[in-house]
């Protein structure tokens, strides 16, 4: 390798890590007040939910690891209380990234039984690589696991904790803060977009719909909801994004019962209608919708 090369070679790596790092510089925590108790941290990933409680915090999802530092501090100015409990929504990793750095201490890391074993195979191939200490990927599993659903206590404060089957994941769970009124959704909720339903990892459009309406059997129309992405909602908005859902759903349906084929569904913005204009601007936009939803539903 020549003089030359090797220069390209470490400006190369010398812009990727500065780049790195200035991405990270760039991601500001925002913290949102929800009720007495309860807030809402965002920053780069999904959004984190914190409950202060009468001796210890409690945490839901946690974004990325290289994010955990600026997390913490964000964090630090709500409550110098400990973090007692780490819950992660479900298995990807702008909601699980920073486990490991948050798995220290008196910090417990909870969730659904799927997401200990997605998150173990998933880390299981950076471990083989040599690309993560055995250390690391200990501390990215959670260490509590449910099936259904887990309730916690603190003072008069009651967090239930349930699963909802095959929704965005086969793995996903909503925790319910009760005397503060508050439900964290995880990603069975985008608010305000298009929802990224991983047919890969278990979820399922009929699953992703009852999730929503399950939630709206628990909620009422005071609840502050906090989706997996987007600005805090409400009862209201969840029901529109119901019959969202549901409409797109038969739309695609009727097309699949005339034997229309994927590409006919890519090339057919009717099916989003007007919903493109308010919903199709996120991270999905209509078209891989409209893909999501026809292998989602082909299946049946």
């Amino acid at each position: 390798m020549n003089n030359m090369v090797k220069s390209l070679l470490i400006s190369l790596c010398s812009l990727a890590s500065l780049t790195l790092y200035s991405q990270n510089n760039d991601v500001k925590i925002v913290v949102d007040t929800l009720s007495s108790d309860v807030y809402m941290l965002t920053g780069q990933g999904g959004n984190i939910g914190v409950y202060v409680g009468e001796e210890y915090v409690f945490m839901i999802d946690d974004q990325f690891d290289r994010l955990s530092n600026k997390i913490k501090a964000a964090i630090k100015q709500l409550s110098d209380k400990p973090i007692a409990f780490l819950f992660n929504t479900h298995m990807h990793g702008d909601h699980t990234g920073g486990n490991a750095k948050f798995n220290e201490g008196n910090t417990t890391i909870v969730a659904h039984d799927n997401v200990r074993k997605r998150v173990k195979s998933n880390k299981q191939k950076d471990l083989d690589a040599k690309k993560i200490s055995l250390d690391y990927f200990t501390k990215m599993l959670p260490e509590v696991t449910f099936s259904d659903d887990i309730t916690f206590y603190d003072g008069e404060e009651t967090i239930m904790a349930f699963h909802v089957h095959n929704a965005h994941t086969d793995g996903d769970a909503m925790v319910y803060f009760v005397s503060n009124n508050v439900i964290h959704m995880g990603d069975t909720y985008f608010n305000g977009r298009y929802p990224y339903i991983d047919l890969n990892s278990g979820g399922s459009i009929d699953g992703f719909i009852n999730a929503h309406k399950k939630a709206l059997m628990v909620i009422n129309e005071d609840t502050v909801i906090i989706p997996g992405h987007g600005r805090p909602s409400n009862k209201k908005e969840l029901q529109a994004y119901v019959t969202l859902m549901e409409e797109i759903k038969s739309r695609v349906m009727a097309a699949i019962a005339s034997g229309k084929t994927l590409e006919d569904v890519l090339a057919d913005p009717s099916i989003g209608g007007d919903y493109d204009k308010t919903y199709g601007n996120g991270y999905i936009k209509p078209e891989r919708m409209r893909e999501i939803f026809y292998k989602g539903l082909i299946k049946n």
